[in-house]
Formats: C-alpha cells, sequence, structure tokens
C-alpha cells in the first residue's frame, strides 16, 4: 500500500472486511469508520456488530439497529447502512430456509432443544454473524460489508464457527440420532436405543424425548446447512475478503493482537493492516518547541523562582509524555512484523467519538485523507 493511503486501498478494492482486536481497543468505532470511509470512496457499505453493546447505533446518530440494514443518512456518493445482529432470528432464518415446508420449520421453532440451542450452545452468535455477512454480500446490494466481532478470544469462534457447524453435522452421533427418521420412524437401532437410554438416565427422559422430536423435525435439512457452512467458510477465505487487526497501545492488547495475528496466519489468512488507536503524540518534532527553548522571561506574570518551578514541572510534564510515546511506539513496533499490510496510527482525540462528525474525523486518520464533518 502507498504510503499515507492507510487503508483506503482496502475501502476501495475489498468487498468484505472484518476487524478484529481485544476489548477496549475501538475496534467498533473503527468499523463504522471503514464503512463510513467506504461510503465516502462511493461505495455501498453495511457496518455489521455483534458487540452486545449499542456503542455503534450511538455513533451512527440512530436510535436503535435489528437484524436489518437501516440506511444511514449522509452527503456522501455512496450509502451507508448498519445492522444489529439477532443471532436467535437468523438462525430461525435459516431453518426458514431449508425446511421443505411451513410444517417442518414450525416443528423445529417450536422444539425446546432449539431454542436452547440457539440460545446457549457455543459458538452459535459467531456462526450466525458470518451467516449474516454471507446473506448481505451475496444479496448484491453491497459492494463493500464490515464486521465488527466480538473481544479477540471470540473472535476466533468468528473464524472456527462454519467449519465447528458442518462437524457437528457430520459427527456421529448427530448421524446416529437421525437414524430413526431415516428408517421411516420404524424401528430404533439398537444402539441409538442405548446411547438414548444413557442420556435419558443423565439428563431426563424429558429432554430426550425434546432431542429425537427435534432430530426427526430435521430431517432432510442437514445438507443444506452443511453447504452452507462450507460456502460462509469459502468466502472467509477469500482473497476478497480482508482481516484488519485493531489493537490500543496497551501490553494486554498488543499481547492480544500477537494471538490473533498468529491464529490467522495458522488459517493462511494474512493480517492486511493493522490500527493502532489512541496513540499519544510525540514531541521530539522540529514544529514542536521543547521547555528548555523557553526563557524564564517568557514566562509573563510570573517572578523568576515561580517561572523556574512551572518550566520544571512542564519539563517533568514532557518526560513524562515523551516515556508514554516510547512506549507506546515499541509496542506497535512487537507487531508490525505480523502485519503484511500497513500500519495505521490513529492519535488520542480532542473528544469522544459518539457521532458521525467524530467517525469522519477517525475515517481520515485510518485512510489518510483529511476528514471534513459527514461529508
Amino acid at each position: 500500500m502507498a504510503p499515507g493511503t492507510g487503508l483506503l486501498p482496502l475501502v476501495e478494492h475489498k468487498s468484505i472486511i472484518i476487524c478484529c482486536g481485544s476489548g477496549g481497543a475501538g475496534k467498533t468505532t473503527t468499523s463504522a469508520a471503514v464503512a463510513l470511509a467506504g461510503a465516502r470512496a462511493g461505495r455501498n457499505t453495511c457496518v455489521v456488530t455483534i458487540d452486545p453493546a449499542r456503542r455503534l447505533a450511538d455513533a451512527l446518530g440512530i436510535s436503535q439497529l435489528d437484524n436489518t440494514p437501516k440506511q444511514i443518512d449522509g452527503d456522501w456518493p455512496g450509502s451507508l447502512s448498519a445492522v444489529m445482529l439477532d443471532a436467535k432470528g437468523t438462525f430461525d432464518d435459516l431453518v426458514h430456509r431449508y425446511s421443505v415446508d411451513p410444517d417442518q420449520a414450525e416443528r423445529i421453532l417450536s422444539n425446546r432443544l432449539y431454542r436452547n440451542l440457539t440460545s446457549a450452545l457455543a459458538g452459535t452468535q459467531e456462526y450466525m454473524a458470518a451467516e449474516k455477512l454471507y446473506e448481505l454480500h451475496e444479496s448484491g446490494t453491497f459492494d463493500l460489508v464490515v464486521v465488527d466481532t466480538p473481544p479477540t478470544r471470540n473472535a476466533l469462534d468468528f473464524l472456527d464457527a462454519p467449519g465447528r457447524l458442518t462437524r457437528f453435522l457430520e459427527n456421529r452421533v448427530f448421524r446416529l440420532l437421525l437414524m430413526p427418521t431415516r428408517a421411516s420412524l420404524k424401528a430404533l437401532t439398537v444402539a441409538t436405543h442405548a446411547l438414548l437410554r444413557t442420556i435419558s438416565k443423565v439428563a431426563g427422559a424429558e429432554i430426550v424425548d425434546d432431542a429425537v422430536a427435534f432430530f426427526r423435525a430435521f430431517e432432510g435439512m442437514e445438507e443444506g446447512f452443511r453447504d452452507r457452512a462450507r460456502r460462509v467458510e469459502q468466502l472467509l477465505e477469500d482473497e476478497g475478503t480482508a482481516f484488519v487487526l485493531v489493537a490500543a497501545p496497551r501490553r494486554d492488547s498488543v499481547d492480544e493482537a500477537h494471538f490473533f495475528a498468529d491464529r490467522l496466519a495458522e488459517a493462511h489468512q494474512p493480517v492486511a493492516a493493522l490500527v493502532v488507536n489512541r496513540l499519544h503524540p510525540r514531541f521530539d518534532g522540529e514544529e514542536v518547541r521543547p521547555p528548555d527553548a523557553f526563557p524564564v522571561e517568557d514566562v509573563s506574570g510570573l517572578g523568576p523562582e515561580e517561572a523556574a518551578a512551572a518550566l520544571e514541572a512542564l519539563r517533568r510534564n514532557w518526560g513524562e509524555l515523551e516515556e508514554v510515546a516510547r512506549r507506546e511506539e515499541g509496542f506497535v513496533e512487537t507487531i508490525r512484523e505480523k502485519v503484511e499490510g500497513t500500519v495505521v496510527r490513529v492519535p488520542f482525540l480532542e473528544q469522544d467519538v459518539h457521532d458521525l462528525d467524530g467517525l469522519s474525523v477517525v475515517a481520515g486518520h485510518l485512510t489518510g485523507q483529511v476528514a471534513s464533518g459527514r461529508g
């Protein structure tokens, strides 16, 4: 990437950008700002958040988000929409999609095991986020979809979720439980009887009845789910998908960034860019005069002793800030080697980002462009 362009090449040419990183690193703000940059670049963009906090809606200046893309009004050549993931709603949509008829869908949706699975199964939210990403991408409505993932360790579930669902559907126990349905429910095999008796002793007959009813209702749908999961997995691996690592200049955040970069490398998915948020400024540039450059007599309104004390306090503060900035830069350098793409530094801003104007400023830092309000 050319110097000074930051994330602009990704924003202009990629179809999916996945922002990942530790909690508190500014990932939600970065995701929204990347999407805004896409709209400013003339692309039809949608940002998806699976963060249970509603910071994204606040930053975009709207009262609430839901599972349907909501367009944000603004003066830009493209369009900007946002989605707050509803994992259960997305799962329900998949059930309707692959059911043979409405009766089969209703049997599944009303099943207690299904309701528990959609709320308690590890990775369900992350898989449904990947599914929502796939749905938005395949709709043809958006040129660019930006995903705000959960904090880093849970984001691994986001990456693994399609494969996990495929492995579940191909699991020997799952297939065993489907055997009675494939035999037209005439008889249970000896192995299935033994399995269900064991589960019943541990979990109770009611849970077993729910499980059998669920798998009977699921008959014929597993292939559709399996194929869909594979397509979602392929989309995450596509060259049009870019992973942007977001970190704060703190030891814990950088350690998380190392962890996630290594995990992406194992999956042969390089980090396309690193965004480091809230960096303290360096004061060693020629345009900044250090405290020693100010004569005592320049401190108006103070006597010589008071002026000297004030300048000494300023020198100490200057030194402390310089030390913080050097330490933060050291953190950045430790992660640079794991990033094939550009490294973008976003400084501490004068105000918290809570609206589109603030997002525009962040978008300007991310793309190397001068932000100007809502345009």
